[in-house]
């Protein structure tokens, strides 16, 4: 199937993503072929070669971060097409090794889209079709996590602390709501700063907790406690204020960790 696609015109290569690529798969996990492209996309060929009655979403449809692709099935397994502008994968890669980067709204991801997952999916992903040898290059590239990157994301945690005084205030207001986005998005932002401590790349929060709390640079505990936190938050002001106060606890040990 990889091959077949890198055979349609506009379609520079593929690559074998997600957790099968990582090793990390289960019996029923789905296969994540990562479709890079450059310029105007045949569509109509990608249709054709997905099927009658699979929709293929046209770049931009899926959102301005996860783009387009199409869900479809071979021989009984659930395959994911997911198409990737590498004009754009490479601008974001080269702001990555400047220390730049950007969370952007995206539908499915609860705490945003960070843009360096485009590099992340590149240096952990599989090349399974590549004519030009471009992907390679890439992924050669982006083996190497850029220090610039990893001092931005390490700093950032600074906004870790100014959600959770937000959350006081809205503790005292026993604004359930509030609360529990301003920690959720607090402890997104403590995580992403651990994965980048230890130069490991984070491609989106699932699963993502569980694995910063083994990381080097994360407090003991730091895993459970969270769950602790998110998982009974509490209704009442009062509970509302001692879970901010557990949140304030755990992200000023997480901050003098990293």
């Amino acid at each position: 199937m990889a091959h077949r696609l890198a055979a349609v015109p506009g379609v520079v290569g593929v690559m074998l993503g997600g957790s099968r690529a990582r090793g990390e798969h289960r019996p029923g996990s789905d296969w994540d072929l990562g479709v890079y492209y450059r310029g105007d996309l045949d569509l109509g060929a990608l249709r054709a070669l997905a099927g009658p009655g699979v929709e293929v979403a046209a770049p931009g449809d899926w959102g301005p971060w996860v783009n387009g692709g199409a869900w479809l099935r071979a021989e009984g397994n659930a395959v994911d097409w997911i198409l990737r502008d590498l004009d754009r994968v490479r601008q974001v890669w080269d702001r990555c090794r400047e220390g730049r980067y950007e969370v952007g709204t995206q539908a499915g991801h609860p705490l945003g889209f960070w843009s360096p997952c485009y590099a992340g999916e590149v240096a952990l992903g599989r090349v399974l079709a590549d004519p030009t040898g471009e992907l390679s290059g890439l992924r050669r590239e982006t083996a190497d996590y850029p220090e610039p990157l990893r001092d931005a994301l390490t700093a950032a945690a600074w906004e870790a602390e100014f959600l959770v005084e937000g959350a006081a205030k809205g503790a005292a207001r026993a604004d359930g709501l509030y609360v529990s986005l301003c920690l959720s998005r607090a402890v997104g932002v403590l995580v992403q700063a651990l994965f980048a401590a230890d130069r490991r790349w984070c491609l989106n929060e699932k699963g993502a907790l569980a694995v910063a709390g083994t990381l080097p640079g994360a407090p003991a505990g730091f895993a459970r406690r969270v769950s602790e936190l998110l998982g009974a938050p509490g209704s009442t002001a009062e509970e509302l204020t001692a879970t901010v106060a557990g949140a304030r606890e755990l992200v000023a040990r997480t901050r003098a960790a990293l």
